[in-house]
């Protein structure tokens, strides 16, 4: 089977009833088999289209989202919601084959990315992959990952910022044999908890870059250049031109917001605004992803109880680890052990994000519309303990949780010479070592071996950015899982890294690591799966569409 053939779309997709929180439900499987499914365990069908939903009062709003099916394999492998857009969520075992049909019911092109995945460079979801309305594109692999929250979202060159703003996201959850020995809380218990920022017109419409997808056609508002250049094309060219159709459109702020990052002013949890959730007094699993555009979150008790961190963007840590606060940087993964038994029945909790400094409106400048400013505080979720009808005896976390073995970074090819990887932007284009997105090109400093490790260095320092500005970036490499090594950061920025260092969770596995302003972030990359080409790029999406994106190669 060829893994990008690509057909016109026939047929259409089901869904399943609503559930608190905006948390899908298990969806129903389809009756139908069909021949190409041999050998696989799990085949879904995966819709992204255009719909209303009804998020706050008054008129619906109008989202993209992925509805599927299954096609094959378990009902619990898929679930739905229909009181928000996002979902679904996808549940694995490691070790199944998994077929998943993209099809694009949306006006523009689109592709699919696993994020944190270790799948083979065409099921990645480059760009280059990505396919017309109409058409369907055909993953298969097998899932090789350990247990672990992981999760899907386009990945279109220059669009994946609007397209992720209108609804595209999904969870993609891998079970494995070592996690169920660890006898965590399930069922119920164990509940993703999705982060992110919206703005909203006075038609209960997302606005994005001044736009809605009411506002005309949405070919018509979001064909624009990400930034007031462009990207760099696979040609070599500027994309757009200086100024491109639309690009004034929402001012200055919207140009500005362009460049720097898109903030909404409501905060959403699994895709609902104010959100709340009633638990009991007993273990909770609480899966939490930063699924914003841009902002980053500083999590915390309200009354300053610590958070126990159990899991990563890799799967579960080697023990538990305790934070006053944790941040969490768009795409980052954490999974949380909390115990509410250690609150009254009746106690009204919430989860806030605190204050720090050296985020995106630092230095005073105008990021568009976004009343909520990054590093500034509000509530994330508000929760409220009820007694319940189950106990556990489980007053802690288990003190082991997976084999994670320390990384080594003498076993690096390039041990004595780290490759550096500057995150630069020059004449309002993102890029990196100076170089912006070209879609088929890598340089021979990104060409790695298969089977080997290497050093990389992020470094964001201000002499790299315009008139000596800078700012966070979230740093992702697809196809693989990488250790932290370590982090220094300038004397200048200091202070600004000192309102978040203690949140830093580096230990485990992660793909996304948050490089603040001044700071170098090392880590040790193991290279072991799969040749081709593959990205790494900032996951603050205006930057990623911006040109903060190159691909490495992997060779033989």
């Amino acid at each position: 089977m060829d893994p990008r053939r690509r057909r016109v779309v026939v047929g259409t997709a089901t869904a399943a009833a609503a559930a608190t929180l905006g948390l899908p439900q298990a969806g129903a499987r389809a009756d139908r088999k069909e021949e190409a499914d041999t050998g696989v365990d799990v085949h879904i069908e995966l819709h992204a289209v255009q719909e209303h939903v009804a998020l706050r009062r008054g008129t619906p709003t109008r989202v993209w989202r992925y509805r599927g099916k299954v096609l094959r394999g378990d009902a619990s492998t898929l679930e739905a919601s229909e009181v928000t857009y996002f979902g679904p969520i996808i549940r694995v075992r490691r070790g199944q084959r998994v077929r998943i049909d993209l099809i694009n019911e949306l006006p523009e092109p689109t592709i699919v990315h696993w994020h944190g995945l270790h799948v083979p460079d065409t099921m990645d979801g480059h760009p280059r992959f990505a396919i017309a309305p109409g058409q369907r594109y055909v993953y298969e692999f097998t899932v090789s990952n350990r247990a672990g929250s992981y999760w899907f979202h386009p990945h279109p060159h220059g669009r994946t910022g609007a397209q992720i703003y209108f609804g595209l996201a999904g969870l993609f959850l891998v079970s494995d044999d070592e996690e169920a020995t660890v006898g965590l809380p399930g069922g119920r218990y164990d509940i993703p908890l999705v982060l992110q920022d919206r703005s909203f017109d006075g038609n209960n419409q997302f606005v994005y870059l001044g736009s809605s997808l009411l506002d005309s056609s949405p070919t018509d508002n979001l064909d624009q250049p990400p930034m007031m250049g462009g990207g760099m094309m696979g040609d070599g060219t500027m994309g757009g031109g200086m100024m491109g159709r639309g690009m004034m459109r929402g001012g200055m702020g919207s140009m500005m917001a362009r460049m720097m990052g898109v903030l909404g002013d409501d905060i959403l949890v699994n895709g609902r605004p104010s959100a709340s959730l009633s638990v009991e007094r007993r273990p909770y699993r609480l899966r939490v992803l930063n699924g914003s555009n841009t902002r980053a979150y500083k999590l915390a008790w309200h009354d300053g109880s610590p958070l126990i961190v159990i899991g990563s963007d890799g799967g579960l840590l080697a023990a538990p680890v305790r934070r006053d606060y944790v941040m969490l940087a768009p795409a980052e993964r954490l999974d949380l052990w909390v115990d509410f038994a250690r609150w009254p029945s009746g106690s009204e909790l919430s989860l806030q994000s605190l204050a720090f400094a050296g985020g995106m409106n630092m230095g005073g400048m105008m990021m568009g519309r976004a009343a909520l400013s990054d590093g500034a505080p509000f509530r994330v979720l508000a929760l409220r303990v009820e007694e319940g009808s189950q106990r556990s005896q489980e007053t802690a976390p288990p003190p082991r949780l997976s084999e994670v073995p320390s990384p080594n970074p003498s076993v690096a090819v390039n041990f004595d010479r780290p490759k550096i990887f500057e995150l630069t932007m020059g004449m309002m284009a993102w890029g990196i070592n100076g170089q912006s997105f070209e879609m088929l090109d890598a340089r021979p400093y990104e060409t790695v071996r298969l089977g080997t490790h290497e050093l990389w260095e992020f470094r964001n320092d201000a002499a790299n950015g315009m008139m000596g500005m800078t700012m966070p970036h979230s740093m992702h490499v697809h196809g693989v899982q990488f250790r932290v090594i370590g982090r220094s950061v300038s004397s200048r920025f200091a202070g600004y890294r000192n309102t978040v260092d203690a949140g830093f969770v580096d230990d485990g596995w992660k793909d996304t690591v948050l490089v603040m302003p001044g700071e170098h972030v090392r880590i040790l990359v193991h290279l072991a799966d799969y040749s081709g080409l593959f990205l790494y790029h900032c996951h603050m999406l205006e930057h990623e569409d911006g040109g903060m994106m190159r691909n490495y190669r992997v060779m033989v």
